[in-house]
């Protein structure tokens, strides 16, 4: 195969916590060594909630080092030497949202699911990155209803804003992100770094 599979899997939400960002980063470690692209993925009904909210709530150091490592994260899916294509199979959100505007394509699934940036909607400033991320993939007719508004889309909506490259059926998730994997295999990958 032409690619190498990160799943996301806490059993729960996948809130990114230090844990769940140490445990990334490792995969990402290995996944890196292959000089393979990258499927990365969550559970069913959840790529990721966001930041670990009962870290996020306490505010202090913990929330600043959980900022760090968020920015971190986005940085380094941003500049990874092969591609990385994202496949959603549910919520998306906060974080979650950051994950997806930081990797190379995204394909979500038909249903009832959210997507978005809703630091606003739950009392949190947006971090500065995300703002960032959000001005370079989030389209201009949308960018202020999705950080400033923390507007929730739909998969379908949530292609039109930015958050997505395409959506397809629950049970073509997976057959599709890797047929997308392979295809940006076929790419010059020392010239897509």
């Amino acid at each position: 195969t032409n690619y190498c599979l990160v799943q996301l899997d806490d059993g729960k939400a996948n809130a990114i916590s230090p844990q769940m960002a140490l445990e990334l980063n490792a995969a990402l470690d290995l996944a890196e060594a292959t000089t393979k692209v990258v499927v990365l993925t969550g559970r069913p009904g959840k790529f990721s909630a966001g930041f670990d909210l009962s870290i996020m709530g306490k505010g202090g150091e913990g929330q600043s080092a959980l900022l760090r490592d968020g920015a971190l994260l986005a940085q380094r899916l941003l500049h990874f030497p092969t591609p990385i294509v994202v496949a959603a199979p549910g919520h998306a959100l906060a974080m979650g949202g950051m994950l997806l505007l930081s990797t190379d394509y995204r394909i979500g699934i038909d249903g009832d699911f959210k997507i978005g940036l809703n630091e606003v909607a739950i009392g949190m400033t947006m971090p500065y990155f995300g703002v960032v991320l959000a001005q370079f993939r989030i389209s201009s007719t949308h960018l202020n209803r999705a950080v400033m508004q923390a507007e929730v889309y739909n998969p379908t909506a949530a292609v039109a804003a930015g958050f997505l490259d395409e959506v397809v059926a629950p049970e073509s998730l997976m057959a599709c992100a890797i047929a997308k994997a392979e295809q940006l295999a076929g790419l010059h990958l020392p010239s897509h770094k």
